[in-house]
């Protein structure tokens, strides 16, 4: 058994938790461009882009993240690219990432009363004025609550980055563990990493929810 200190073991654990905060923010940014051109492509409404980004959610709400980490990661050998498991993570978690805030963004601009729409169409708006100068400005306000709240499970989804080989907060305390044989000591310190990293983003988004609901009073 390899001899490990406590300091060991929490350095470690920190290296290792760059990595999971650097996926998470490759995600969420990649998610987001992509869930919002997949959102502009269903308001849109051409029926075969409609049919093609509703497919795209349910399937990628519809199966687990753990099966497109796999598929991403031995799909993308199959297809001849020589990828690596950072790579195959972050695309696999990129689109999982987009399907969830495309379909949350959705909601948002739903929630936008109908009149707004009829309003600006009546000021002789196209479409993509209507969108940028009445729609979002009030679909951003309702988004922001649970677009930030959704970085938790962003946060939490790498974990499973770990089945791949990708060396996050996970892998790294399954490779401490093996090496130690102190597996409660070990997850226990990578359950508080990852607290220390979600608690903060939660708290986040439940103070901009109450604002926002304030405001809306």
């Amino acid at each position: 058994m390899v001899e490990f200190t406590l300091w060991d073991i929490v350095r470690n654990l920190l290296l290792a938790g760059r990595w999971t905060v650097a996926l998470s923010l490759i995600a969420f940014v990649g998610g987001g461009l992509v869930g919002m051109a997949l959102l502009l492509a269903r308001l849109a409404k051409p029926a075969v882009a409609g049919r093609f980004v509703a497919g795209y959610v349910q399937l990628f709400q519809g199966t687990p993240l753990l099966m497109q980490l796999f598929l991403s990661y031995f799909g993308m050998a199959l297809l001849g690219f020589n990828t690596s498991a950072w790579t195959a993570a972050a695309v696999a978690l990129t689109l999982y990432t987009s399907a969830f805030l495309a379909e949350i963004w959705r909601g948002c601009v739903a929630a936008v009363p109908r009149g707004q729409w009829e309003a600006s169409g009546a000021l002789a708006l196209n479409f993509g004025e209507q969108l940028r100068h009445v729609i979002l400005p009030q679909a951003l306000r309702i988004a922001v609550p649970p677009t930030v709240g959704f970085l938790v499970q962003v946060v939490k989804g790498t974990a499973l980055a770990s089945v791949i080989g990708f060396v996050e907060l996970t892998k790294a305390g399954t490779m401490i563990t093996n090496a130690t044989f102190r597996p409660f000591l070990v997850y226990g310190f990578v359950a508080l990493f990852y607290f220390a990293l979600c608690f903060p983003v939660s708290l986040y988004a439940r103070g901009l929810e109450r604002r926002l609901h304030a405001a809306h009073r």
